[in-house]
């Protein structure tokens, strides 16, 4: 069973490091009976709370799964206060067993506060992307991972297009001329184009970039991408995207970048101020994957002097974004909160998803295969 894995996975961690195995063996101990203490870490909705039945993935609406953990006799504690030694997250770090966050308002899970979560055992992601979690202290504490994979690659895709459009025909500045009671047809055409023709470059081709390369063929792009991976021959042709090995290669060919590769140690600060220099002056960029990714200021500095024509996502580092971030301030951009994932139709599968993973966990069942981020002190993939 999926916590007897678990703990399998801890002896080993304990053993190769030295440590006292006894903290450890308790948490699988605890594993399959009582109650357990749920925290879960989401965005306050406030008034907007009660506008949508279905609005489940903020602190009010609780994932919809309240009624249904109290039944059972655990405790469920929600909140959005997050950060710092004094927020109400940190008071329950000693004592809970689950702990689940989002992208979208994340609970940076450190190596530190893994420390201190003496019960803790399993870390889930109401979404895709855990990379708020130390994932190797996370694996030699004997923890289990896990995300709702596929939950929301739809409404992010769905988001990447849109903003690639946003940037192409300069939609911005006209609508701000509405708001503004301006009109100046020239101060927005000077720098419209249309998307047919241009070379779009994906960095990552998993689900999300598929489904995007997907969206963007019957624009009659010039598709081009990088992965780890090379497509399926029947899905390389049914894009018509062509595979790129040499990433600094294809780079320099994009009149628009699309970054759709998970953050890790390698992928963290990937576009430094060097590899901008290297892109093609005037490039568009949308970003939904991760904000450190990117050198925050080079991206800033690239947009100003105008190598970067438009910039657009909905990840910034950290999150919630400081007032003072400098992409709220830098031109040409079109940037939003971290949105893009948390649609209403993706909060209901990335709830349903957490729900069906924590039933599997009080039965001691595995949860889906490619849920897993840490398993049995293993990293996915994608993570390494």
């Amino acid at each position: 069973m999926a916590m007897k894995r678990v703990a399998a996975s801890a002896v080993r961690a304990v053993a190769s490091s030295g440590k006292s195995s006894s903290s450890v063996l308790t948490k699988d101990l605890h594993a399959s009976s009582g109650g357990k203490k749920i925290v879960g870490v989401f965005y306050k909705a406030n008034e907007y709370a009660a506008m949508n039945p279905n609005f489940v993935g903020c602190v009010e609406g609780a994932l919809g799964i309240r009624e249904w953990l109290e039944s059972q006799g655990h405790q469920y504690i929600v909140t959005d206060d997050k950060e710092g030694p004094d927020c109400e997250l940190e008071k329950h770090i000693p004592d809970l067993h689950v702990l689940i966050t989002t992208p979208f308002h994340p609970a940076y899970v450190t190596a530190e506060r893994i420390k201190k979560a003496k019960n803790l055992q399993l870390l889930l992601t109401a979404g895709i992307g855990s990379d708020h979690v130390d994932l190797e202290a996370a694996a030699a504490a004997g923890l289990t991972v896990a995300e709702v994979t596929g939950s929301n690659v739809v409404s992010v895709a769905e988001d990447e297009l849109m903003r690639i459009l946003i940037l192409v025909r300069n939609f911005l500045p006209g609508y701000h001329q509405v708001i503004n009671g301006d009109w100046n047809v020239a101060g927005i055409a000077y720098r419209a184009y249309d998307l047919e023709g241009k070379t779009v470059g994906t960095v990552g081709a998993g689900r999300i970039g598929r489904l995007l390369l997907q969206r963007l063929k019957p624009f009659n792009c010039n598709l081009l991408y990088h992965d780890r991976i090379k497509m399926d021959p029947e899905l390389e042709n049914q894009t018509g995207a062509k595979f790129e090995e040499d990433l600094d290669k294809m780079l320099p060919k994009c009149d628009i970048i699309v970054i759709n590769t998970p953050l890790t140690e390698k992928t963290k600060g990937m576009f430094d101020k060097d590899r901008i220099a290297k892109l093609k002056k005037g490039v568009l960029i949308v970003n939904n994957a991760r904000g450190a990714i990117m050198d925050t200021q080079a991206v800033a500095d690239a947009c100003s002097s105008g190598h970067i024509a438009g910039y657009s996502g909905d990840v910034w580092y950290p999150q919630p974004a400081p007032k003072d971030h400098p992409w709220r301030y830098m031109p040409n951009q079109a940037m939003t909160p971290h949105i893009s994932g948390t649609t209403i139709d993706a909060q209901l599968r990335y709830a349903a998803g957490v729900k069906d993973m924590l039933d599997r966990y009080f039965k001691g069942e595995d949860f889906p295969l490619q849920n897993y981020i840490v398993k049995e002190g293993e990293l996915a993939p994608q993570y390494r």
